[in-house]
């Protein structure tokens, strides 16, 4: 089953101040448009640039894009390049934005 993580949850944790490890998968202009903060490396780029990043392999990771479907992608390569706990943000920045 795949690591997921729900808006509510997520917006509590992002409310509470915790300092998350946020990757944002969209591309650049629709992260400028609209972002929550994290890193923004647009799918494509993600396999390219794993290997320069400074997380660890078990850190959290919570992969966010749209609606969930391109960071869901972006959590399979994580997994594939052996890192243990990656989230994806379930609904994507969609559903966060229905809660605020």
């Amino acid at each position: 089953m795949p690591q997921q993580i729900d808006a509510t949850e997520l917006l509590a944790r992002l409310n509470n101040g915790e300092q998350l490890n946020l990757v944002d998968v969209r591309g650049t202009m629709e992260y400028h448009t609209y972002n929550i903060g994290g890193l923004n490396i647009p799918l494509l780029k993600l396999e390219e640039v794993i290997s320069d990043w400074d997380y660890n392999k078990t850190d959290e990771i919570i992969v966010i894009c749209k609606v969930g479907l391109r960071s869901k992608t972006a959590q399979t390569i994580l997994q594939q390049n052996g890192y243990l706990d990656v989230k994806n943000l379930s609904g994507g920045l969609i559903a966060l934005q229905k809660l605020k």
